[in-house]
């Protein structure tokens, strides 16, 4: 278990909140970005239904007065999807037009700015704490 710095957890919890709303509008809005960002509509529902289920661990874990080791996972995995992101842009893999290359950098900054201060507030955490 890790004691958290006040900005691990205010970081955590920027995460959850940020993730939350995602997680609505992609999910009941995909029909209507699809053909706004030239995006497929799957794509973006089947991300939202995933943040779903992000968003409610990651609001748990801001929960928590310690910290499960888990918290590490959660930065790990916010720096890989900031890559991820980049790398869709790159790939053959979708063509969105500027408002979805837009979008898709700009959620990519949002979650590298996240995992950047939630790496910040670990190693600012206090060390582990016995259970």
């Amino acid at each position: 278990m890790i004691n958290p710095s006040p900005l691990l957890r205010r970081a955590i919890q920027a995460d959850a909140i940020f993730s939350g709303l995602s997680a609505v509008l992609l999910t009941f809005g995909a029909g209507e970005f699809a053909p706004l960002l030239n995006l497929p509509e799957a794509l973006l529902r089947e991300t939202g239904l995933f943040l779903i289920g992000y968003a409610a661990l990651v609001g748990w874990l801001g929960t928590r007065p310690t910290m499960p080791i888990l918290v590490t996972i959660v930065i790990a995995g916010n720096a890989a999807w900031t890559l991820a992101s980049i790398a869709l842009l790159f790939s053959a893999a979708v063509s969105p037009n500027l408002l979805g290359e837009a979008a898709i950098a700009m959620q990519a900054m949002m979650v590298g700015v996240l995992a950047e201060m939630q790496f910040i507030g670990l190693r600012r955490s206090g060390g582990a704490v016995a259970v």
